[in-house]
């Protein structure tokens, strides 16, 4: 079937159900219907997409559409699969990135088949999620011929994809909480440790924009392990040694953290072929040292 054939509606009208919407229609995508729990944030999302309409319930969304999209937030997915009486041959996709298909079992009930599609991309607001979409990659989770109608929709948003099984959602998720959420805890936390020598907040995040962007731009083009660098990757004992001494001095919070993720660095530098294996033994046994109470670590 070709996606100008393909009527697609939406029960859930925030970022990423807005996002989706709005790039499928760009795309070529029939997005018809949208219902939510807001009048205003269906009309909002409704009136981006010429031929949209509002939906007074997930149900009329159900009528209208051949692929519906649930994009509430997560713990009402369920629900609204329960809930609503779909049709056979139907496809309804959810697009949480921990859940599987699992939690619109429901929907099998009506001879429909249930899918995932979930973007692997930092949605802050609507506008840069819509901007953020095309180049991502979509966990992809669906029985056949649903699979390939959502591998279809991932490269017509300009996007890769990958297959999971119902038991990989939780891992992937963490992993992407790892990646994402985690990395602005990093930077917060190195943006309180300027503010020891009286940088504000703003201006140490400023300073060090461009030395993220450069990891990201050595992770992309230069790929693990290389990409590492720092005293960890140069085995480098006495600049780690004057780290963890001032840590335990000036903030002794970050210390344990600074450890630990030192030595899950260590095999990375290994894998490098900067460091070799005595050197490695050593690193650990230095990150492993516990701070002396009182006195120098």
């Amino acid at each position: 079937m070709k996606k100008q054939d393909i009527t697609v509606g939406f029960i859930g009208a925030g970022t990423t159900g807005t996002a989706l919407a709005v790039r499928l229609a760009q795309k070529g995508y029939r997005v018809i219907a949208v219902a939510s729990r807001t009048q205003l944030s269906a009309e909002t999302l409704a009136k981006r997409i010429n031929g949209c309409k509002v939906s007074k319930s997930a149900q009329e969304v159900a009528d209208a559409a051949q692929i519906v999209f649930i994009t509430t937030p997560d713990d009402a997915i369920a629900k609204v699969a329960a809930e609503v009486n779909w049709h056979e041959k139907q496809n309804i996709v959810h697009c949480s990135g921990a859940h599987s298909v699992d939690c619109l079992k429901p929907v099998t009930r009506y001879r429909a088949l249930a899918g995932c599609l979930h973007p692997l991309q930092t949605f802050a607001s609507v506008e840069q999620a819509i901007n953020n979409i095309p180049g991502s990659t979509f966990a992809l989770e669906a029985p056949e011929p649903l699979l390939t109608t959502l591998k279809n929709m991932a490269t017509a948003l300009e996007g890769d994809w990958v297959v999971l099984k119902a038991g990989d959602k939780v891992l992937y998720h963490a992993a992407a909480v790892f990646a994402c959420n985690y990395l602005v805890t990093l930077v917060k936390l190195a943006t309180d440790l300027w503010q020891t020598f009286d940088v504000p907040p703003a201006k140490a995040t400023k300073a060090l924009m461009p030395l993220l962007r450069g990891t990201l731009n050595n992770i992309e083009n230069v790929g693990l392990p290389n990409c590492l660098t720092g005293p960890i990757a140069r085995g480098d004992l006495g600049t780690i040694a004057r780290h963890l001494a001032a840590l335990e001095k000036d903030n002794l919070a970050l210390l344990n953290m600074y450890q630990e993720l030192g030595l899950q660095t260590i095999p990375v530098a290994l894998a490098k072929g900067k460091i070799d294996s005595q050197r490695a033994v050593e690193l650990q046994a230095l990150l492993n040292k516990k701070p002396a109470i009182g006195g120098p670590l």
